[in-house]
């Protein structure tokens, strides 16, 4: 099935897992590999793709990538990319 996204963004999340990943001390190899016990796989070449924003990422592999990266999902979440949210809602209302 294809997925249809509108702008030049496919993903939330690039820059911050590129962020995180580097502040482990971490390859995108090892990355790769750390998905596996989670059963998510996801090759070097699509996580670079991830961080250049050109591939989707879905709701599991976001779960895996805040599991693998240490983190929550909300902070691989770039609120900043979405171009109407509630808070720019809410400045643009002020």
């Amino acid at each position: 099935m294809a997925r249809i996204i509108d702008g030049d963004r496919n993903n939330l999340i690039g820059a911050n897992v590129a962020k995180r990943r580097m502040q482990l001390n971490m390859s995108q190899r090892e990355l790769s590999e750390k998905l596996e016990l989670y059963a998510v796989y996801i090759c070097r070449g699509s996580i670079s793709r991830i961080e250049d924003f050109s591939r989707t990422v879905t709701d599991i592999e976001l779960y895996a990538l805040a599991k693998a990266l240490k983190t929550s999902m909300e902070d691989l979440i770039d609120l900043s990319l979405i171009p109407y949210n509630r808070a720019n809602r809410a400045a643009a209302l002020t």
